[in-house]
């Protein structure tokens, strides 16, 4: 029960983030939508995505383990069906640009756009955890 409500409030910080600094994620509802959109991305995670993987396995050895990011996508999809009011339009992040590295604009939509999202919400969920573990 302790891990489920740790991956339960890992990924809806990770989602609240992601959706401060990348448009396109949509909560129609505001905070409900918010945990409910937790909630769903917390139980593919644990249940739909294993299932995923197993049903791409052959693609995933064929790429060398790049097809799991289409697996993340496949079940972030299957969030954004089951919760109401979660939506992704479009990945767009406007760049950044220091004195030292330059990030252009990005622009995303469709399967591209999901596949992008389950990067970003990989990479902050992984970043949560290691910094509470």
């Amino acid at each position: 029960m302790k891990t489920l409500l740790k991956h339960f409030i890992i990924d809806t910080v990770s989602l609240y983030l992601i959706s401060l600094v990348v448009s396109g994620i949509t909560f129609a509802d505001g905070t409900r939508t918010l945990l409910l959109a937790g909630l769903g991305l917390m139980a593919t995670t644990l249940i739909a995505r294993p299932i995923i993987g197993v049903l791409l396995l052959p693609l995933n050895l064929i790429t060398f383990g790049l097809f799991k990011w289409v697996a993340s996508a496949i079940s972030l999809y299957l969030v954004t069906i089951v919760v109401p009011g979660f939506k992704l339009t479009n990945f767009y992040f406007a760049g950044a640009s220091s004195a030292w590295i330059g990030i252009p604009a990005i622009s995303l939509t469709g399967p591209l756009a999901f596949v992008a999202f389950s990067f970003l919400i990989s990479l902050v969920s992984s970043l949560v955890y290691w910094i509470f573990k």
